[in-house]
C-alpha cells in the first residue's frame, strides 16, 4: 500500500468521513484495520477514538473486526485515546465492547488516569462505574487522584472521594502527596477541599524535605501558601534536607510576590542563613541571574556585603551562574570583588565574555 493512500485513510478517519472510509476500504479489502501507521504505530481504531468519531469505531470495530485491545508503540488502546480526549460515547462503546477498562500503556497509565489529565468528570464516572480502580499506580507513584489533584478540578476530586474515600493516603516515589501536587499547581479550591476532607499531615515533606507550603510560595501561589498557614498550621521557617527555607526557594524562583509575602506579611528574616555554607537568599537570587529579585531583597533589608562561610559574596555567586547583567548591577550598587577564603576573586570565576566584560 502506497504512503499517499495510508495518509488518506489517515486524514479520512480523523475527519469522521465515514462513507469515503467505507469506499477505500472496499477498495483495498480489510485487512487495512491491522495496520500501524507511522512512528506511534496507532492504527485507524486508534485515530477514531481519539477523534471522537463513534460511528467509525462501530464499523471499525463491528464491520470490520477490529481488536478493542489494540495497541501502538506506546501500549496504548483506543480506550486510552478516547478517555483522555473527553469523548465519553466512544468510551462507553469501547467498554460495552470488552475493552479492559484498566489496560496499562507504557509508564503503567490507565485510561482513568489518562482522563485525570483533564476536566474529564463524565468520562471518569462511567471508568469508575466499568470499575476501574483509582488506586492503581503509575511507574512513578502516582494514582488517577493524584494526577486529577494537579489538573485542579474540584468536582473530580469531589467524586473520587467519594468513589475511593481513602484514595488520597498515597505518596509518590519521590514521597510527594496529592496536596503537594495541588499546591504547587496553585489549585485553590482542591486544596481547600483536601485540608476539609483528608487527614494529611502538616508539614509533611517528600524526600528532599520539601512541604505542601514550600511547593505553593515558591511558585507564586502566595493564595494557596496562606490556605495553607491558615487551615493547617503550615511553618514558614521550614527547611529542605539542604537547608533551604522559603525565603531561599523564592529568591531561585524568582517570584517577588511570595517574597514580599514571607518578609513584609509573616516577618521572615531576608538575611537567613541556609545549609552548611551559610547563604542567604541574595546568594540564591545571585546565582540565578533575577537581577528585579536582586533589586527587591535589598529593597527589603537584604546585606548587599553579606558573606556565607567560604567567604563569598552575591559577586562570586552572579560569577559561577554566569550572569552578566547581574555582575555589572552588584557592581553599580557598591559591591566591590573581593578574595573568598580560597584566595579567590568573583572575576577569576567569569568565563563567558560578557561576563569578563562585566568588570571592565
Amino acid at each position: 500500500m502506497d504512503e499517499n493512500t495510508l495518509k488518506l485513510l489517515v486524514k479520512l478517519t480523523q475527519e469522521g468521513r465515514l462513507s469515503c472510509l467505507e469506499k477505500q476500504i472496499k477498495l483495498l479489502g480489510s485487512s487495512v484495520i491491522s495496520e500501524h501507521f507511522g512512528r506511534s504505530g496507532d492504527t485507524l481504531l486508534h485515530y477514531a477514538a481519539r477523534h471522537g468519531h463513534l460511528d467509525v469505531v462501530e464499523y471499525f470495530i463491528k464491520q470490520l473486526g477490529a481488536d478493542v485491545e489494540v495497541y501502538n508503540n506506546d501500549y496504548k488502546r483506543p480506550l486510552h485515546e478516547a478517555a483522555s480526549m473527553g469523548h465519553k460515547e466512544c468510551v462507553s462503546y469501547l467498554l460495552r465492547e470488552r475493552a479492559m477498562v484498566d489496560s496499562l500503556k507504557k509508564a503503567d497509565w490507565t485510561p482513568l488516569m489518562m482522563a485525570c489529565t483533564r476536566r474529564n468528570l463524565d468520562v471518569i464516572q462511567e471508568l469508575l462505574s466499568h470499575g476501574a480502580d483509582p488506586g492503581l499506580r503509575n511507574k512513578d507513584g502516582w494514582n488517577s487522584f493524584h494526577i486529577a489533584c494537579r489538573e485542579g478540578d474540584p468536582l473530580v476530586i469531589e467524586h473520587l472521594l467519594l468513589a475511593a474515600p481513602d484514595i488520597w493516603r498515597t505518596k509518590s516515589k519521590t514521597g510527594r502527596t496529592p496536596l503537594h501536587t495541588a499546591a504547587m499547581h496553585g489549585c485553590e479550591e482542591v486544596v481547600r477541599i483536601l485540608l476539609e476532607r483528608c487527614g494529611y499531615t502538616p508539614d509533611d515533606t517528600d524526600s528532599c524535605g520539601v512541604t505542601p507550603f514550600m511547593d505553593a510560595v515558591r511558585n507564586g501561589h502566595v493564595s494557596v501558601a496562606r490556605l495553607l498557614l491558615e487551615k493547617h498550621q503550615a511553618s514558614p521557617l521550614a527547611a529542605d534536607v539542604l537547608g533551604a527555607q522559603p525565603v531561599h526557594q523564592v529568591a531561585v524562583t524568582g517570584h517577588e510576590e511570595a517574597l514580599r509575602f514571607l518578609v513584609q506579611e509573616l516577618g521572615v528574616d531576608v538575611n537567613q542563613r541556609a545549609t552548611g555554607v551559610q547563604l542567604t537568599a541574595l546568594h540564591y537570587a545571585a546565582k540565578e541571574g533575577h537581577t528585579s529579585m536582586i533589586k527587591t531583597l535589598l529593597e527589603l533589608g537584604a546585606d548587599l556585603f553579606v558573606q556565607d562561610t567560604k567567604g563569598r559574596t552575591a559577586l562570586h555567586m552572579a560569577c559561577i551562574g554566569q550572569h552578566a547583567e547581574a555582575v555589572r548591577m552588584l557592581l553599580m550598587l557598591g559591591l566591590k570583588d573581593s578574595e573568598d577564603t580560597c584566595g579567590t576573586r568573583a572575576q577569576q570565576l567569569a568565563r563567558k565574555p560578557a561576563v569578563v566584560e562585566a568588570f571592565t
